[in-house]
């Protein structure tokens, strides 16, 4: 059987039904592949519409978002069952020549693409699960890192990997509007680190008192502490500020995405929880420590000496859970000392900041 880009297709289904910014950024080295392989192609990407704003920050490499009602088995959202039905009867009437199962090890993300319609199907599949055949499907590489699981689905279609490296664009305006706040947040008169406490799961979150505790460390290291969330984090980040001694700046909900990236690529370095923060200074290429607790490091992390990992080894992680069933003594065993001992290690090595590292797309 010839593989699914021997013919090449001209419009091509992804789905990747996720609601984690880190997944989809590390999916672009994936794309990329794609696109050098099938530049003509139009490629629709299935995620849910929150997403829009990180897809946005992936063109050329997508050319549409299509959004996902849910489906049963597919646990990022409860499945919207009354949109099901005419979302499939829209997808069906596209006839795509290629829908791929990019999601992961879930047979219901397999039921999900076979229905789409499309001429032929592809991707990622649980062994015996399923009518796919080896031909167009690989087995899902769970030892492999997030970007490499991708590429290796690639490579298996017959896109090569054209590169590792993560994507996201900063416009003028983005920078416009970081200008602003650093400027309303006296983050101007000296460098400064970015303290992103939260993260989706509670699993995956530090206490607050230890992040203020590294602020204030860093704090006397010179440089000015900003602690940063999304709107709904502002609880988290008031309780990191307060809980410092050293002055700190606030703005949850502060910026937009694109505000947050513009923001960050000024940053002399970030210290945030295993989410989608890091995934984005990993594309800017700003220095990094990454406070993992349940995650798992060698799936999410980035390589290089601008990026490190701070966690301690217990006998439960890393885990599944998005609330720690036990004592959360991935957290609790975690001392402030080794976070910071992990930024003074990076800063030591990284340039000099602040400075522009804004990646072009390819």
């Amino acid at each position: 059987m010839s593989r699914p880009f021997d013919v090449e297709p001209r419009t091509i289904a992804i789905v990747r039904a996720r609601t984690g910014m880190g997944d989809l950024l590390c999916g672009a080295p994936a794309l990329r592949a794609l696109r050098r392989r099938l530049p003509a192609a139009h490629v629709a990407l299935l995620t849910y519409p929150e997403m829009a704003p990180v897809v946005e920050r992936l063109r050329p490499l997508v050319d549409e978002l299509v959004a996902f009602p849910g489906w049963p088995g597919i646990p990022e959202r409860p499945p919207d069952r009354a949109a099901i039905p005419g979302f499939l009867e829209a997808m069906r009437a596209r006839r795509f020549d290629l829908a791929i199962q990019a999601y992961g090890a879930n047979p219901a993300a397999n039921e999900v693409t076979r229905m789409l319609g499309a001429r032929r199907t592809a991707g990622f599949l649980v062994p015996g699960t399923g009518p796919e055949d080896l031909e167009t499907h690989l087995p899902y590489p769970h030892h492999l890192h997030e970007i490499d699981r991708h590429l290796a689905l690639m490579t298996l279609l017959g896109a090569p990997p054209a590169g590792r490296d993560l994507i996201f664009p900063v416009a003028d305006a983005d920078e416009d509007e970081a200008a602003v706040l650093r400027a309303r947040a006296g983050l101007d008169h000296a460098p400064y680190v970015l303290i992103h406490p939260g993260a989706t799961s509670p699993s995956r979150r530090w206490p607050a008192e230890r992040y203020a505790a590294v602020g204030d460390a860093l704090s006397a290291r010179g440089l000015q502490v900003a602690v940063t969330g999304v709107a709904s984090e502002a609880s988290l980040v008031g309780r990191v500020v307060r809980r410092m001694r050293a002055p700190a700046a606030p703005l949850a909900g502060r910026t937009s995405l694109g505000g947050f990236a513009a923001l960050l690529s000024g940053a002399a370095i970030l210290v945030t929880a295993d989410t989608g923060a890091a995934h984005v200074a990993a594309a800017l290429g700003v220095p990094s420590v990454t406070v993992f607790l349940s995650g798992d490091p060698r799936r999410w992390r980035h390589p290089g000496p601008h990026h490190a990992v701070a966690r301690v080894q217990v006998e439960c992680n890393p885990c599944p859970h998005l609330t720690c069933p036990i004592d959360h003594r991935c957290a609790e065993r975690l001392a402030p000392e080794q976070v910071v001992a992990e930024a003074d290690r990076v800063l030591a090595v990284a340039p000099a900041a602040p400075r522009a590292r804004l990646r072009a797309l390819p």
